[in-house]
């Protein structure tokens, strides 16, 4: 078991009683633990929630005690101050098999060349240029920050991948906070709740729908609008929409399939 497991598994069963569905806990107890298992100083001592939050999966020991279907997440509650708490689940992934959309590449050359891969960066870069959180939303979309690092009242710090502001046809605001994956990662809870603290705090005017992209393949990109139920005992993270996009040189979009594009969407038309 690796130094940060010894330790958060420490501080939970230090805290953690039999049929708790809030476990809370401090920075200062992290310290304690390394001083009771005899481990050296972690540096940065808020790495270790911060690990488990976003990287990490719990230990098994922590997660055996969760009641069935659910899973133990970590949420931050203030500077320097975590909770346990219980969810369903903890963390989501597109769904297989999900039949693309065709979307002609908008990416430059230029920036094709220099910003290759399928990295998180990448994503965000073709996401941009191809406006698909527009196509997504519904909405005309214009990024107005990315890498966005703050703090926000009763949760601590977070970091925003992107965030875009939004209108709809009778001026209605609305903002989109982006988290972007890896290719095999999946979209956590606690970047949700925390997306949504901090537009409730920046943005109170301002519909919040937080957005999940992630690389599917190089050329197909999955969006996901995502929500989070709270009951007071178990959080619920779902699914609003889903849609995926393959981006490819207009070439390949023929007379047939513009046709039945064409043909599919008179219907909806009145």
């Amino acid at each position: 078991m690796s130094k940060y497991e010894q330790v958060i598994e420490w501080v939970f069963r230090k805290n953690y009683q039999q049929g708790d569905i809030r476990v809370q806990f401090t920075r200062e107890e992290l310290v304690e633990a390394h001083d009771a298992l005899d481990l050296p100083r972690t540096k940065n001592i808020g790495d270790i929630p911060y690990s488990f939050r976003f990287r990490r999966e719990l230990p098994l020991s922590i997660l055996s005690t969760a009641p069935e279907d659910s899973e133990w997440i970590i949420v931050g509650t203030g500077i320097g101050e975590y909770q346990f708490r219980l969810s369903m689940p903890g963390k989501i992934a597109p769904t297989l098999h999900y039949y693309p959309i065709q979307i002609p590449d908008a990416t430059p050359e230029i920036v094709r060349h220099y910003s290759p891969g399928t990295d998180e960066q990448a994503l965000l870069t073709r996401v941009r240029y191809n406006r698909l959180v527009d196509l997504f939303t519904g909405l005309t979309c214009y990024s107005i920050q990315n890498h966005l690092r703050t703090t926000v009242v009763d949760i601590g710090q977070v970091e925003v991948d992107e965030i875009y502001a939004g209108l709809n046809k009778r001026g209605t605001h609305f903002v989109l906070p982006c988290q972007a994956k890896s290719q095999g990662d999946r979209f956590g809870i606690v970047q949700v709740l925390q997306d949504l603290a901090l537009c409730a705090a920046r943005y109170p005017y301002a519909i919040c729908r937080p957005i999940a992209l992630q690389f599917i393949q190089e050329d197909r990109v999955a969006i996901l609008e995502l929500a989070v139920r709270d009951d007071e005992e178990i959080l619920k993270l779902n699914i609003v929409d889903e849609k995926q996009y393959v981006l490819v040189p207009s070439s390949d979009v023929s007379e047939n399939d513009l046709q039945a594009l064409k043909e599919h969407d008179s219907s909806y038309i009145v």
